[in-house]
């Protein structure tokens, strides 16, 4: 009976150590990131706040679960974070979740 419980014990303190490691894992937005609403107007070429803006050469989408979507999958009026690369194009996107744009921008 101990044994079991040992075992029991064992795999109860494994898979509460993988949900702490994938705590951990959470993205983090850059404070000075800014927001706005996206959509994809063809290509390479996105409309932030109403402003047509080029996705630079390796720019990353990620969706609410942080993976990296095609720009052709967002979503239209989508609320969104970006980051501008030093050309002035867009270079990264986060699609905001429910709760992340709920939360209001960092004060600068």
């Amino acid at each position: 009976m101990n044994l079991k419980r040992w075992a029991q014990a064992a795999v109860l303190g494994a898979l509460l150590g993988i949900a702490l490691a994938a705590q951990a894992q959470l993205r983090t937005i850059p404070p000075d990131a800014k927001r706005g609403a996206i959509r994809q107007v063809v290509d390479m070429v996105v409309e932030i706040n109403g402003q047509r803006m080029q996705l630079a050469p390796g720019a990353q989408v990620r969706d609410p679960d942080n993976r990296i979507v095609l720009p052709a999958a967002i979503p239209p009026g989508a609320l969104v974070k970006y980051k501008l690369d030093n050309l002035g194009m867009v270079s990264r996107v986060w699609i905001l979740s429910p709760q992340e744009a709920a939360q209001p921008d960092a004060q600068r």
